[in-house]
């Protein structure tokens, strides 16, 4: 049954749920339950896939008339387990998958449910591109909504950055919903909010358009480490290099137990370039030395790791870094690095400056433009199962290795990234948005989801409670 009405109307005609809808019992539902991260497991009531904007609408109205609590998602990345709910239902958008590109604007209207690698190597055969994540299984919306860094970022801003407009569906009158589309017209404090707090708070975005950029090859460099030896040495050249380089320069360094990684992409660059401009990095030690050039989403989906592959828990802790590390900073990564719980976790930096510090016409939500470097904790531990959510023994050791390693860090650091939330950390919405932007999400938050129908646990709250 239809549902969706002007948003003064007394109540909708009951709504019905449309699209593919799973339910305990089913023998999908196994599967449809559970995210990327199997730290966290949920047993929702339904799980709707929505196989267009319409099943969003019915699901949003049926759960307001039935007062069910809801949740939305899209890649199944949410880090902290919080797209799905007990007893719920789940709007689930990644089935959502239409792409329309305008060559001529530069423009590309893309669904919900569409993944990083899908937009990388569709947007790559012609030559275009926009900013996303390095992992191809997260969602792009999702991405986006949060902000959206990756090896783009320098020289494209962030994802968020290039969101001119956005379908979604907002909660109407008593128990309604109703499709609205936001841009640099219409809904315009609406679209400030989507770029960089979006995920889950205001609605639910069904599509997204997006300005993309020329690009026809980059130059992709990949060194290795063994050890931790010239950890010193690496990161600093590393920190002081890379943020002040040519924004076409963007790079991520990754330090694990028993090696250091790093990545690094040039736009429309030769590899002698590429090598050159890292030369202050690669000089440490003795590193293991790639260079690859070709179409940007030949490479993004080269590098792609297998899920399989992937630990089957995860525990992330998000920071920005505002001044260069000391040296007692570079230790503190090293101590722990060392002591890590498994091989594959890590300590990760991705470089800001460029075209980040810019902010695009209209503003944004995202807040850490002036920061040299985003930083992120993560323990990965366990294998992946169809029954998640078995004590894994590594579990308490991991989190308290994550907690122990992000207090450590405090001292050095400033923010958090919305993407990756830490929880239990106190004043969360200043350390994501700054106290202006959170008062002002609020405000807009009252004004499109006044009864917060849209709530988890470190959501938006409207202006009025």
């Amino acid at each position: 049954m239809a549902a969706g009405h002007p948003g003064n109307t007394p109540g909708c005609p009951p709504a019905t749920l449309t699209g593919h809808i799973v339910r305990p019992g089913d023998a999908a539902y196994k599967e449809a339950r559970l995210g990327w991260d199997q730290l966290f497991s949920h047993y929702p009531l339904a799980i709707v896939f929505a196989q267009e904007t319409q099943d969003v609408v019915n699901a949003l109205t049926w759960a307001r008339q039935h007062n069910v609590a809801l949740r939305v998602r899209s890649g199944r990345h949410a880090l902290e387990g919080w797209s799905n709910v007990d007893n719920g239902i789940v709007i689930d958008v990644s089935r959502l998958k239409s792409v329309r590109l305008d060559p001529g604007a530069r423009l590309v209207t893309v669904g919900a449910g569409l993944t990083q690698l899908e937009t990388v190597t569709t947007l790559a055969k012609h030559n275009l591109a926009v900013t996303t994540g390095s992992e191809g299984s997260v969602s792009v919306c999702g991405a986006t909504l949060g902000g959206g860094l990756g090896p783009l970022n320098r020289r494209l801003g962030m994802a968020c950055d290039s969101l001119m407009a956005a379908e979604i569906v907002v909660p109407a009158g008593h128990d309604c919903a109703e499709v609205i589309n936001a841009d640099s017209a219409h809904h315009s404090d609406l679209l400030w909010a989507l770029r960089g707090a979006g995920n889950g708070n205001f609605g639910i975005v069904t599509q997204l358009t997006y300005q993309v950029y020329p690009l026809a090859s980059l130059a992709y460099v990949q060194a290795t480490w063994d050890g931790l030896g010239d950890l010193h040495r690496i990161f600093e050249a590393w920190q002081r290099t890379v943020p002040a380089a040519d924004s076409r320069l963007g790079s991520e360094l990754e330090v694990r137990k028993s090696q250091i990684l790093l990545s690094a992409w040039l736009v429309e660059g030769a590899a002698a370039q590429a090598t050159e401009m890292l030369a202050p990095i690669l000089s440490s030690g003795t590193p293991d030395v790639t260079v690859q050039v070709g179409n940007w989403g030949d490479i993004f989906a080269g590098a792609q790791l297998p899920l399989e592959q992937e630990p089957a828990n995860w525990k992330f802790f998000s920071q920005f870094v505002k001044e260069l590390f000391p040296e007692k900073a570079i230790d503190i990564i090293g101590d722990f690095m060392r002591n890590a719980p498994t091989e594959q976790s890590n300590y990760f930096v991705d470089a800001f400056g460029g075209a980040i510090r810019r902010e695009p016409p209209g503003g944004t939500a995202f807040a850490h433009r002036d920061a040299l470097f985003y930083g992120e904790i993560g323990a990965g531990w366990g294998t992946r199962s169809a029954q998640p959510g078995v004590g894994n023994p590594l579990t308490s050791q991991a989190q308290a290795w994550t907690a122990e390693f992000s207090q450590a860090l405090r001292p050095y650091v400033d923010g958090a990234y919305v993407n990756v939330p830490n929880v239990g950390m106190q004043q969360w919405e200043t350390a994501y948005w700054g106290r202006q932007r959170f008062e002002r999400l609020r405000r807009i938050k009252a004004k499109y989801d006044p009864g917060n129908v849209f709530r988890y646990e470190q959501s938006i709250p409207p202006a009025s409670q």
